[in-house]
This record gives structure tokens, sequence and C-alpha cells, in this order.
């Protein structure tokens, strides 16, 4: 996270005596990437956070691949993916590779039944319908259309909606996920060039604080598999903490598009970076504005990366027959480019209602079960001409 944030009750020096109102111990808890070397913050329980009182059953949830080598452009339809009660079985690995994996959701229900942890990977949950409380150890958030809820790995959570119409898209990381290192100084503060900045970040506003003693089921993913771990008092229990390490939200609509004379590249549109992979917003956003500019983007090659949109909203000028919902892949290895047409279309257009989500990874990505049951395998076909 790139600034400082404190919530709740914390001693004024780290590592010090903080008691409860009885005289006895709060436990302190550093909470921490990369060794001691990445962003962490400094926790405080009522209990000790290492209570495991049972290990129970385990299964896996390792993604299903179906197609490892990819070089065929592909249209998915991501609303075909099933609601369902459960926010764990609904979510459903569609693409993936070993720095990350992009998952679909459909979630009815909120989680009352087990509290969630993701031990391998940072997640990047979009909220594309659906709002609701992310409920944390470290605070909670509220979301809604559009926002961005960036978890990082370790954080304990549950998802509270207020509808049973819900989409999620999740990307998981293996790596952590950060605002883009060019739009930030030396400092880490977001410079006046960003496309947002600190005050479009929401941060949690609020600690569930609980002393209580019991049967507390966590599921924790690790390696592919989720364990059933109980714990003898409530994973809710910090009074305080402060640091750098904590969730946090961003909307879409608060991302302010990057524009010129002449078309802009995707560099422009970035809103999140890993070691592997970037994501970027394509949002509502004046077209170019030099009197002989083409707005449709132009052809390009994906030689080093592939290249994931998911379509939120909008009409999305450089493709024909796009809803909402609908994910394209345009793999490493061959150009793509606007549909035909749509550059002729877009020349004298003013502006793009276009809201979308783009996912560029580095290495390429393998297409699970579930992505071909929702595929569209004729998609590559589409920029023939009649």
């Amino acid at each position: 996270m790139p600034f400082y944030h404190k919530l709740g009750n914390i001693p004024h020096k780290r590592h010090t005596i903080f008691k409860k109102p009885d005289g006895s111990l709060y436990y302190e808890q550093l909470f921490g990437t990369i060794g001691f070397d990445g962003m962490s913050s400094n926790l405080y329980h009522v209990h000790r956070p290492t209570q495991v009182k049972e290990i129970k059953s385990k299964i896996n949830v390792a993604p299903k691949v179906a197609v490892s080598n990819n070089i065929q452009s592909y249209r998915f339809h991501g609303f075909k993916i099933k609601p369902e009660n459960d926010y764990l079985k609904s979510r459903k690995s569609v693409l993936t590779n070993s720095d990350c994996t992009i998952q679909l959701a459909a979630p009815k229900k909120s989680s009352e039944e087990y509290f969630y942890k993701n031990a391998d990977a940072d997640e990047l949950i979009f909220i594309h319908k659906g709002n609701g409380k992310l409920r944390t150890h470290l605070g909670n958030l509220d979301f809604s259309y559009g926002d961005y809820l960036v978890v990082p790995r370790g954080t304990i959570y549950k998802m509270d909606f207020e509808t049973e119409d819900n989409r999620l898209f999740i990307v998981e990381s293996r790596s952590p996920i950060y605002t883009p290192k060019r739009y930030r100084n030396w400092f880490g503060q977001l410079l006046e060039h960003s496309p947002f900045c600190e005050r479009d970040i929401r941060r949690p506003y609020e600690l569930e604080t609980n002393d209580e003693k019991g049967d507390f089921l966590i599921k924790i993913k690790k390696q592919d598999e989720i364990f059933d771990m109980v714990y003898a008092t409530h994973p809710f229990d910090v009074v305080g903490y402060d640091g750098f390490n904590y969730p946090y939200a961003l909307s879409i609509h608060d991302f302010e598009p990057i524009t010129g004379r002449i078309h802009q590249p995707p560099p422009v549109h970035q809103t999140f970076e890993t070691d592997t992979f970037v994501v970027c917003s394509f949002v509502p956003r004046l077209y170019d504005y030099h009197p002989e500019s083409i707005p449709a983007p132009y052809n390009h090659s994906n030689i080093d990366s592939d290249e994931v949109l998911y379509y939120v909203d909008g009409d999305f000028m450089s493709r024909n027959d796009i809803e909402k919902g609908h994910i394209s892949l345009h793999p490493a290895g061959i150009p793509h480019g606007p549909h035909p047409g749509a550059a002729e279309r877009s020349i004298g257009k003013t502006e793009t209602e276009e809201l979308a989500v783009m996912v560029d990874t580095f290495k390429p990505l393998m297409l699970t079960e579930e992505a071909i049951e929702i595929s569209d395998d004729s998609y590559y076909k589409s920029w023939l001409e009649n």
C-alpha cells in the first residue's frame, strides 16, 4: 500500500507493553510480505492469533487445464457462469499460469459459516454487479459496482452481499499488487500526472473487535488446496494496527483517463502492477483530437504477453458483437487489432462510454475446462473480411 494507515488503538512504540483494561497484555503480530522487506502492519490482538484447535479436511481447487499451449484468440461469455450460494464454490478459474489465476464468480449469499484466507496470493476483486461490505481482520470496506478491492495475501475476510445478483472478476496474484511505479515519486506518493491519487483510495474505516472463544472455521487456501482450520478464538479480535499492509478499495469510476491528439498506447490506462502482469482500466473518455486521428486502436503484436479484456459496460468501439461480461483473450505470438470496420466507424467520433478491465500477463495463460465451456470457438475468425 503506498501510504501509512492507522486504525483503532495502538501503543506509543512498537514491541512494547500494551495492556488491556484488566492489566493483561494485548498480543502483537507483524503482518507483512516478502519476509521483513515488504510492506507490513503491526496488529494488536485480544487473544493470541496462533491458537489452532483442529485441522480438518482439505479439498483440491487447482485449475483444471484444458489447453496448456494456446495461440488462438478466444471470446468467453462470462455471464454464463452460473450463480452459486457459496462464495468460494462460486469462484471458477478460467485462465491461469504460474504467476496468476483469473476467476469469475457469481455468489448469491454472504460468507456466514466461515472466514477465508488466501495464503498464497494477493486478490484483486473487481465488482461488476452487487454491493455490500468486505469484512476483514484489518477493518471493513463498503463496495459497489465498479470497485476494485485489493486484498493482500494472508488477510482473513468475509464478503457480505446486500443482493443475490453479484458478479465478480477476480485476479489471484502470486506476487504483491502495487500501484504503478511510474506514477509514484521516490517517497511513494502518487504524482500529479497519475490517473488517480491517494484521496481516491478508500482504506478500512471500522474494526470489528470480538472477544470470543469457541470454534471458528477459517478456510485457508495454500498451494491450490483449501484447508478447514478451527481456531479457538474469533479471528476478528484486533483492537488496533498501523502500517502499510492492509486491504483497500479504488473505484474504476475514479480513474481519470489520459488522452492525447492521437491514439494513446495501453500503458496510459494502467491501474495496478506486479512483477508478472499489469492491470488497466478503460473508462469513458474523450477521443483523440488531431483532425485526422483514428480513435480506434492500431493493430499491434502480442509477442511478449497475453492480453485479457473483461468487458464491463458501454460500447467497446474496437470490437464487434461484444456484450457485458464477455472476456477476450488475445495470446502472445500473433497480432491483434480492431475488427473490420471499427477503425472507419471511429473516425469523427468525439468520445466513448466504454468500461473494461484489462490484464496483460508476461507468461502465457492456459485455458481451463470451465473456460472452454463458456468459449466462442469461432471468435478467432472474426477478423476475416467478407
